[in-house]
């Protein structure tokens, strides 16, 4: 018997998730830097977090660049949707 039913047995969720960051590393060749790819991974995760949350990812980033925290932390938000599927 399962423990966590919620949790997939397969991993095609998290490969789905890398897809668009192989698309665009196989196209462009990848980045110059360290700082760089640093940069590209930290806004994919971002875009991602977002997503997931069904949060625009446009407008998270307006909000953090303004201060005008309308919408909560990133982690914040993760934490909630964790509590409230427990």
């Amino acid at each position: 018997m399962l423990e966590r039913p919620e949790v997939p047995l397969h991993t095609n969720d998290s490969e789905r998730d890398i897809r668009d960051h192989v698309k665009k590393q196989k196209i462009s060749g990848g980045t110059r830097s360290e700082l760089g790819r640093q940069c590209r991974d930290t806004f994919f995760s971002l875009k991602k977090t977002c997503r997931k949350l069904g949060i625009s990812f446009w407008d998270y980033l307006t909000d953090r660049i303004s201060c005008s925290d309308q919408i909560p932390f990133l982690p914040h938000l993760v934490e909630q949707r964790i509590t409230a599927s427990a």
